[in-house]
């Protein structure tokens, strides 16, 4: 593949002698296709990481079988299989780019993957971890309050009756922050108080029906009378200190701050709440098929994850209580 370089959609023979092709196509990222210079810079990384890797060789000579063992060397230095998967990425567009410009025979990257990712469980707090976290004795203390008249601020009955519906019923966070009051046209979830369930719109615009615990709408219930009226005209049941409605963000930071506080034994987010709303109820009873319904599953498959978190709670118990469990 000798010969010059020739401009954009003219093929040449083969890359021209000291022409920078990754210049030239990081310029065709920028100003081609529009790409910011933190995405293109992140392209140019890789790709001079490539011609390290390559140890000099001219591109031509980059085959499928190189790039193979290039990224089994890349698997070896324990890279994580999301950033070698991102690194082929760069390299096939790039190859792609430069059959273009040369008669390049084939991109080399193609057909190549990534080394698959292990499967890691979902992490999950245990029942009495989960317990103190969204419902902490002194939270319960100032709810109430000495004389029996109620003592917490409407933030923290707002964060209470959040935390303990993401548990309670297992939903996402954007559910969970688009919930309205009542029903309405355009209202994407809402709480049936008088039949203790939440109304909720999942992914793929699916609309499902989740109990609420007793807890759950004890909390609810004490945050709907101090609650005040949206300064965003919606109907949003929980709130920012604003009075707009609260976004996913802010819920994940004040639950994050609420774990700090409340001692939780992990860094706590809302969906470690999901996961363990399904470890908990699948402990309990065993039933997938009901837990992927109140997930919003589309496939149990999906949901056969937390089949694996019962096993593990099953066998923390056994290697706890059974004498001859553990070889001493």
């Amino acid at each position: 593949m000798a010969g010059a370089g020739v401009p954009a959609a003219t093929p040449a023979a083969g890359p021209a002698a000291g022409r920078d092709w990754i210049a030239d196509y990081l310029a065709h990222l920028r100003h081609g296709r529009q790409l910011s210079n933190n995405t293109t810079a992140a392209y140019g990384r890789d790709l001079v990481e490539l011609r390290t890797l390559a140890e000099g060789r001219d591109w031509t000579d980059i085959d499928h079988f190189l790039v193979r063992r290039l990224t089994s060397k890349l698997h070896a230095r324990e890279l994580d299989p999301r950033s070698i998967a991102r690194k082929l990425s760069s390299w096939r567009g790039f190859f792609d780019w430069l059959g273009t410009q040369t008669t390049l025979a084939a991109n080399p990257v193609q057909g190549v993957r990534a080394p698959k990712r292990a499967k890691t469980l979902p992490r999950a707090l245990s029942v009495d971890d989960a317990v103190q976290l969204v419902a902490p004795a002194h939270l319960q203390l100032r709810a109430a309050g000495s004389d029996g008249k109620g003592g917490a601020e409407p933030a923290e009955l707002c964060n209470r009756a959040m935390f303990e519906l993401l548990y309670s019923s297992g939903l996402r966070v954007s559910e969970l922050a688009g919930l309205d009051v009542t029903p309405g046209k355009d209202a994407l979830g809402w709480v049936v108080l008088e039949n203790r369930e939440v109304v909720v719109t999942g992914k793929g615009n699916k609309r499902r029906v989740v109990p609420v615990g007793s807890a759950a709408m004890t909390a609810l219930a004490a945050w709907l009378a101090v609650r005040p009226a949206p300064t965003d005209g919606s109907a949003a049941l929980f709130l920012s200190t604003r009075g707009t409605r609260v976004s996913p963000r802010v819920i994940q930071q004040r639950l994050q701050a609420h774990g700090v506080a409340s001692g939780a034994p992990v860094h706590v987010h809302p969906h470690m709440l999901r996961h363990s709303f399904a470890s908990h109820v699948l402990q309990s009873s065993g039933d997938l098929r009901a837990v992927q319904d109140m997930l919003g599953h589309a496939s149990i498959s999906s949901t056969q994850v937390y089949t694996a978190l019962d096993f593990q709670h099953l066998a923390d118990v056994y290697d706890k209580a059974h004498p001859r469990a553990k070889i001493k």
